[in-house]
């Protein structure tokens, strides 16, 4: 069997270990936490979480797929944003194979963080807050969202089920954990099917892994205090470029994968739906972005 693994376009973990259920980070941050005076005080979990909430078959369960892993040349790669469409995901993934569809259970998907990726290309607007990129988050019981799902070489992403420092490099804020998914021709998930995809992760997380620095450098110099310390009731939303970009990966595969992102993804409040946003915002479908970018977010 291939190797599974999920990611949207900005997706990587910020630990060592997987764990297929992981505890997501705190929404309770206050009003204005893109601006507080001690970062620390937003972080949405903290690394003794994490490890707490870990059970021996968990780690049993991460060995197996550990060697399952490290004996395969090919991982499978479930795409939730932008990777939604087969066109987006080969300018990522040129040689990918059997693209088709899934679907994740017990995870949100929401926009709810800033990626510094949209300040550096110039499509962040931090006056209105449109600066977020989306991520997901555990929930036990809900109904999930449609996935993107295809084969990739092995072409040193991953050893031993650990993500290389270049797919690190590029993935930079994320948590990468494994999770269970069926395709959409199946009638439930199959446990023996189970991918990574990209969680929400922490501040601190984030600090440890690449240091004060390269967070002033990505963040704090567009800004920015915090990246996962955002609350429900921020007012953060998405970046509209990427949005758009989102939206028409979604409509390339047809009115299932449509209508799940636009009624299966949240805004930062957990509440709103992309549907429902878009009615409001309709302006945001016609955000194209620079020439240079065309190609890149253009569905």
């Amino acid at each position: 069997k291939p190797v599974v693994f999920t990611f949207s376009l900005f997706a990587l973990r910020s630990t060592t270990a997987f764990h297929t259920h992981t505890t997501m980070g705190r929404t309770d941050a206050p009003a204005n936490v893109h601006s507080p005076s001690d970062s620390s005080t937003i972080l949405a979990e903290t690394a003794t979480d994490k490890e707490s909430s870990s059970s021996s078959s968990s780690s049993s369960s991460s060995r197996q797929h550990e060697e399952e892993d490290a004996a395969d040349d090919r991982i499978t790669i479930l795409g939730f944003g932008s990777l939604l469409s087969e066109k987006s995901s080969r300018l990522t993934f040129p040689n990918l194979t059997n693209f088709r569809l899934g679907r994740v259970p017990n995870y949100r998907r929401v926009f709810c963080h800033p990626a510094s990726i949209f300040f550096q290309r110039g499509i962040a607007d931090l006056d209105s807050l449109q600066i977020s990129s989306l991520s997901t988050e555990y929930e036990e019981g809900h109904p999930g969202f449609v996935v993107s799902i295809y084969e990739v070489p092995n072409e040193g992403m991953m050893v031993n089920d650990i993500p290389s420092q270049a797919y690190l490099e590029r993935e930079e804020e994320f948590d990468i954990i494994r999770v269970p998914f069926a395709e959409l021709n199946e009638n439930k998930v199959a446990s023996s099917k189970t991918g990574i995809i990209c969680a929400r992760s922490t501040d601190e997380a984030y600090l440890k892994r690449w240091g004060v620095d390269r967070f002033n450098e990505n963040y704090k110099r567009f800004g920015l205090d915090t990246i996962w310390g955002w609350s429900k009731d921020s007012g953060i939303r998405p970046c509209a470029v990427y949005l758009r970009h989102c939206y028409l990966s979604a409509k390339s595969m047809g009115d299932v994968c449509l209508d799940s992102f636009l009624d299966e993804t949240f805004l930062a409040d957990r509440t709103t739906t992309i549907r429902e946003y878009l009615e409001t915002h309709p302006e945001i479908l016609e955000t194209e972005p620079p020439p240079e970018l065309a190609s890149r977010y253009g569905g």
